[in-house]
């Protein structure tokens, strides 16, 4: 057997280990890329950039993950929203370990749960199970947003949009920031879907999360987050006047939602075979674009179906005074209709006739006395005796 020399044994090594080292390579230029140019110019149009401040917040009916940045005014602003390629499970919090829900919440991301290493291209932990889901017996671990349009209760994205999120999210932890908060819903927290979801098993568990959410619109500030008594809690604003605002939206909020359930608005349960994906992916598909894997397509068909638990009631809006004034007015068509039993709209009572001529006389004598002090006697008015009674035996 040849005897190889040292140097050609490196030489081997290094030949078999160069796969692997144009994958490590690769994987680092994922992770590395840059935030593209159209994104930081929508940052700085907004007054902020690419190493400031970030916040995620992502909702599931919707199918969205926007992306809010803090500006020099101290305020997040909404700069980006990137469409959910895939997320599982139905609309609610996730509980335990394999149950496919994609978690609802506030939840923290310090640098250590950043993945540049996922087999889902790019990837984030979001920190599920949070003190939250831990009081309430939360199970599971390593939910990510990530890469590849498959979920097991992930937020699944397609690789460039998780490329772009991915590199948002590092330039704000390389700027200073110690962890980003992501925000997730079961939808858009209107008046309108909680006047809607009212009946839903969940609903008490969203009130919360709208408390939350109305309280970051109000106040631009990332939210302080803690649990009290099993139930997500808020630490007030420093800025009184930012605390006043967060009062007045809570207020026409609720305000908002107890007017919609009063004029009938229908009570629904939104249903999924499993999960959803954003309309924009979906038309994509249909147009023929790939989006590689796809965990479960045949469940979107029965995405989003809206079962009505109570049906909407039609309020009847009040006629306009201007507009019954003009029906019952003398000479229109309705104020001539005669109704047995009824007196007519334009011809005024005759019993209250005697009424009308007493008022007539009495007021010039009132003005007479108070003028002259001289008080006068009144004519009598006329009396009509009642009609005599026949006793019934």
């Amino acid at each position: 057997m040849p005897i190889r020399s040292p140097a050609r044994l490196a030489i081997l090594a290094g030949l078999l280990c160069l796969p692997l080292a144009r994958s490590a390579l690769a994987q680092n230029a994922k992770a590395e890329a840059p935030i593209p140019a159209v994104t930081l110019a929508a940052m700085a149009a907004k007054g902020t950039s690419a190493s400031a401040p970030v916040l995620f917040r992502a909702y599931k009916k919707e199918s969205e993950i926007e992306v809010w940045k803090k500006a020099a005014s101290g305020r997040f602003v909404h700069v980006k929203t990137f469409p959910i390629c895939r997320w599982s499970g139905q609309l609610g919090p996730k509980r335990k370990t394999g149950d496919r829900q994609t978690p609802e919440g506030f939840y923290t991301v310090p640098k250590s749960q950043m993945n540049p290493n996922s087999r889902y291209y790019l990837s984030f932990d979001i920190g599920y199970p949070n003190a939250y889901d831990r009081a309430h017996g939360g199970t599971g671990s390593a939910v990510m947003v990530h890469g590849v349009c498959s979920s097991m209760g992930c937020f699944a994205m397609t690789d460039q949009s998780v490329g772009e999120i991915y590199a948002i999210a590092r330039e704000a932890l390389a700027g200073g920031q110690a962890a980003f908060q992501f925000q997730s819903y079961p939808f858009r927290m209107s008046a309108l879907n909680m006047a809607r979801h009212r009946t839903d098993p969940n609903i008490a568990f969203w009130r919360d999360l709208k408390a939350g959410s109305d309280r970051f619109e109000a106040t631009g500030e990332e939210l302080q987050v803690r649990v009290e008594a099993g139930r997500y809690a808020f630490a007030p604003s420093k800025d009184l006047a930012k605390e006043g605002a967060v009062a007045v939206r809570r207020a026409a909020e609720d305000a908002k939602v107890a007017s919609l359930v009063e004029d009938g608005a229908a009570a629904v349960r939104t249903t999924y075979s499993d999960g959803g994906q954003n309309a924009f992916w979906a038309a994509y598909a249909q147009r023929g674009g790939s989006l590689g894997e796809v965990s479960r397509p045949e469940a979107l068909a029965y995405a989003g179906h809206e079962v009505v638990l109570i049906p909407a009631r039609k309020a009847v809006p009040p006629v306009p005074e201007a507009v019954w004034t003009a029906w019952i007015a003398p000479g229109s068509g309705l104020s001539g209709i005669t109704v047995a039993g009824l007196p007519r709209l334009d011809v005024a009572p005759s019993r209250f006739a005697p009424l009308v001529t007493g008022y007539a006389e009495t007021l010039p004598r009132l003005a007479r006395v108070a003028l002259t002090g001289v008080p006068t006697v009144p004519a009598p008015m006329p009396f009509e005796a009642p009609p005599a009674r026949v006793a019934q035996r």
